[in-house]
């Protein structure tokens, strides 16, 4: 990279925007809102998906495909949803070079498709549970895009599943909502906010929202994955009937849950720092990359020990020999950190002839020069305590923007001008939850506590803490 990167601390938008593209994780798209995902940043979601996908099996789902182009009619079958998706649609009205009879829209979430493929496939209680996943790309015409965080089509996966009862219904929303808490915390180290959306706020169409929230370094909230238990007004509207245990008809419970490419931009914004990138080792492509720092004359034998380093190293870790002479070490070290790699090998003459190599680590804890042969169980120990140090540096960033706050007269002006989220009261009321647009914030999600007497608008009774912030 030629030029600096933009302060972390007083410009962070174009931080981030430098950050991405510097790094090789994007480009642009000549389609406005679109990203291109370069090599570099698909190996990332290459990782969360392989991780999920793991997970989704265990658990009894199965990956299906279903079409990117759905009938414009089936999102006018159940009016919340058609509500909630009229504005991003993306429709195509003309093929094979004339108007279509009927326009299709180009998939922006498959609950219509997917509950219309359920209801030729459900016609008895003994074909449930019905649980698939698919892993896609959606689009969403976005007017304020930004790569990663909002662009016109990403990729996620969308799990859908149907139910006999409610109850296995509400089981289903937990677990896949656990599943997504065990990829976010324990595999790229941050912290998540866990509640359900408000009304105004939860899925188009869903009874409730469950949602992991994170907190970036700018104190903005970012919604990093939901589940959902589905109204069974889109089972009737779809006419998904089937004969239950006792020969009588019903209808199936439903879910649907997913999480997207936006979890990238999340490790880029809770974990960056000045020199770019800070990627968790469980999801870094590379995990260790080795630097051979030559000396005139000893060219042959730090290659060599390099390569052996290298090729012990393998087996266990995704590592990387940076051989590249026409760059110097120091071009090395701040590239590989410009690119978030977490540990760092250096290999010179005088290591070689103490048979150790130095090892330093992306967050700067430690550099220590160690055994050669001891290299393979140090690497492992020094990624696992620089996981945990990880999260433990994005739980305290976002500790410092955690406030509570009784009344929006109070914080709101410092919320808008600020940034942070605040824990407050709320009465549940649609008037009250309004005011927070004049603050550009919204409710991020509801928590099962309730630690404030009052709401935060009016002075009814508070039904349960909500957390409010700005949100990307």
């Amino acid at each position: 990279m030629d030029k600096q990167l933009p302060d972390i601390s007083t410009d962070f938008a174009n931080w981030y925007h430098d950050v991405v593209y510097a790094s090789e994780l994007a480009d642009q798209a000549p389609v406005r809102g679109c990203i291109v995902i370069r090599p570099y940043g698909y190996a990332i979601w290459e990782g969360i998906k392989n991780l999920l996908d793991t997970r989704f099996k265990e658990t009894g789902h199965e990956n299906a495909a279903f079409p990117l182009l759905i009938p414009h009619s089936f999102f006018q079958k159940e009016a919340e949803h058609v509500e909630g998706f009229s504005p991003e649609l993306a429709m195509v009205t003309h093929a094979g070079g004339k108007e279509l009879e009927e326009p299709l829209a180009v998939r922006p979430t498959s609950e219509t498709i997917i509950h219309h493929m359920f209801a030729r496939w459900i016609g008895s209680w003994r074909d449930l549970p019905m649980k698939v996943n698919q892993w896609c790309s959606v689009v969403r015409w976005e007017k304020r895009p930004r790569p990663f965080l909002r662009t016109s089509e990403f990729w996620w996966q969308e799990g859908h599943t149907a139910h006999e009862t409610a109850e296995e219904a509400d089981y289903e929303a937990l677990q896949m909502r656990d599943i997504y808490r065990e990829l976010i915390e324990d595999v790229c180290a941050i912290p998540a906010i866990i509640g359900e959306k408000s009304p105004q706020e939860k899925f188009a169409g869903a009874e409730t929202t469950h949602t992991l929230e994170g907190v970036m370094q700018d104190g903005r909230a970012l919604q990093m994955a939901t589940s959902h238990r589905i109204s069974q007004s889109f089972a009737r509207a779809f006419e998904m009937s089937y004969q239950d245990r006792n020969k009588e008809q019903a209808y199936p419970h439903l879910t649907s849950w997913g999480t997207t490419t936006r979890l990238i931009g999340a490790i880029v914004m809770t974990h960056g720092d000045q020199k770019g990138l800070v990627l968790p080792p469980k999801l870094a492509p590379i995990q260790v990359v080795i630097i051979p720092i030559i000396k005139k004359g000893h060219e042959s034998e730090v290659q060599e020990a390099a390569e052996r380093i290298y090729t012990a190293l393998q087996a266990r870790f995704r590592v990387k020999l940076d051989d590249d002479t026409s760059h110097t070490p120091g071009y090395k070290f701040n590239h590989w950190e410009l690119k978030g790699v977490p540990m760092r090998i250096e290999i010179g003459p005088k290591d070689i002839q103490s048979d150790q190599a130095v090892v330093t680590d992306r967050l700067g804890l430690e550099k220590q020069a160690y055994a050669i042969n001891d290299l393979d169980n140090i690497l492992y120990r020094r990624l696992s305590e620089f996981h945990t140090a990880l999260y433990k540096r994005a739980q305290e960033r976002r500790d410092q923007h955690w406030h509570h706050g009784d009344k929006l007269s109070e914080f709101g002006k410092t919320l808008l001008d600020n940034n942070g989220i605040y824990q407050t009261g709320w009465c549940g009321g649609d008037d009250c939850e309004n005011q927070l647009k004049d603050y550009q914030a919204d409710i991020r999600c509801q928590l099962p506590q309730a630690t404030h007497a009052t709401c935060f608008a009016c002075d009814q009774a508070s039904k349960h803490d909500v957390v409010v912030a700005k949100a990307y």
